[in-house]
């Protein structure tokens, strides 16, 4: 009888806790996606959601392709029984119709209910993947979970200021651009002056990145800007006009510059790469601009460049 009284008063304070309307929702660092995580559970350290103070309880929040929502529901509708013991939903969110799983499995060799679950945003689609270990399961209940998701929301926009904090770097100039989208949490953003909706490429916009290990032999370096140049994604009919060393902010690198097109009305971009190498993680820079719009767009893209500082 001791051993069961604590665990069932703490089961009675989740229930007793669980999301109302009420309630602000919490979102993670960076994302658009938010929610009232249920008692117990608070800001993950090491991925975007929520956790447990031993870790075992996950909440994972993301974002998925706009199209990502669409094909959900119709895997759904066409099947709405499920398959080999996936149970299918679906809930009213203040975001919009929710669609989610439940399933039993294993994590390593402990026994886990899984939950999945999407809900449609602006530009975007809300993932959130909840992992709850069957020793927690009696307190984290199914109707818990559901009750969580129902307090589902999402935002507009980012601030501009949390998105650039995520970043292993400081940005001190924004060189005007005004649309600040981050396109992995803490290791790269974009700067533009278009938005996410109408598209970029008709407008300036940089990209600010952080890449892999990288070659340190002078040669090698040349030959890895050029390719990894020629194989931005979105730009077609690439040609090199220009590929040099140079010194980023005392640090070796290396300046690619080429022609081509972007974009569904196939835009004429000229396209600059700058790398600044490390013996770490080397920085990654990637702006374009309409050719029209290149000589006025290079100063600002620099301003960025140099104003990019190390943390601490």
């Amino acid at each position: 009888m001791k051993l069961i009284r604590p665990l069932a008063a703490l089961a009675l304070l989740v229930a007793s806790a669980l999301p109302a309307p009420a309630a602000d929702a919490v979102f993670p660092p960076g994302l658009r996606l938010g929610m009232v995580p249920l008692v117990g559970l608070s800001t993950a350290k090491t991925f975007p959601g929520f956790e447990s103070e031993d870790g075992n309880v996950k909440v994972l929040i993301t974002e998925l392709p706009p199209a990502a929502y669409g094909e959900v529901v119709s895997a759904f509708n066409s099947n709405p029984a499920g398959t080999n013991g996936v149970k299918q939903d679906k809930i009213e969110t203040p975001a919009g119709l929710a669609y989610f799983t439940t399933e039993s499995g294993k994590a390593g060799e402990t026994p886990v209910r899984r939950y999945s679950m999407i809900v449609p945003g602006a530009g975007f689609s809300g993932y959130v993947a909840v992992q709850i270990p069957e020793n927690a399961i009696k307190i984290y209940t199914d109707e818990a979970v559901r009750q969580m998701f129902a307090s589902v929301v999402t935002r507009k926009q980012v601030p501009a200021d949390e998105q650039i904090a995520l970043m292993p770097f400081k940005i001190t100039d924004l060189a005007d651009f005004k649309d600040v989208r981050t396109l992995a949490p803490g290791s790269s953003i974009i700067l533009a002056d278009g938005d996410e909706s109408s598209g970029y490429e008709s407008k300036p916009f940089i990209i600010l990145g952080v890449i892999g290990a990288t070659p340190q032999a002078a040669d090698d370096r040349a030959r890895f800007a050029q390719e990894a140049a020629l194989q931005i994604p979105g730009v077609r009919e690439s040609r090199v006009t220009m590929s040099e060393p140079i010194r980023i902010s005392g640090q070796q690198g290396f300046e690619t510059r080429i022609d081509g097109i972007s974009g569904k009305d196939k835009t004429p971009v000229t396209v600059v790469q700058w790398i600044r190498f490390s013996s770490g993680a080397s920085l990654r820079i990637i702006a374009s601009a309409p050719r029209e719009q290149w000589p006025a767009a290079f100063p600002r893209f620099r301003a960025v460049r140099d104003g990019i500082q190390p943390k601490g």
